[in-house]
């Protein structure tokens, strides 16, 4: 399962059952990023590298190789 920084995921529900695979889920970004809600457009801070919208419970996640850039960042879900 382990594929390294060159894995590939169809899904954010792919991004997040890695990172919660990992044990990465609670671990905190090198540096957070500002994301925009794909579901209520709400700003929040992503600190860690799974983290869900405050105002709608949208699930994010991204893996440590790819924290550096929000592209990278994959919604999962509400309440994944």
């Amino acid at each position: 399962m382990h594929e390294g920084c060159n894995g590939s995921f169809a899904n954010g529900e792919e991004v997040v059952s890695k990172v919660r695979f990992m044990g990465f889920s609670e671990q905190l970004m090198p540096m957070p990023l500002v994301i925009s809600c794909v579901e209520c457009r709400s700003d929040f801070e992503m600190s860690t590298f799974e983290d869900r919208c405050p105002k709608c419970g949208m699930v994010y996640g991204v893996t440590p190789c790819h924290a550096f850039d929000p592209e990278n960042i994959k919604a999962a879900g509400i309440g994944y």
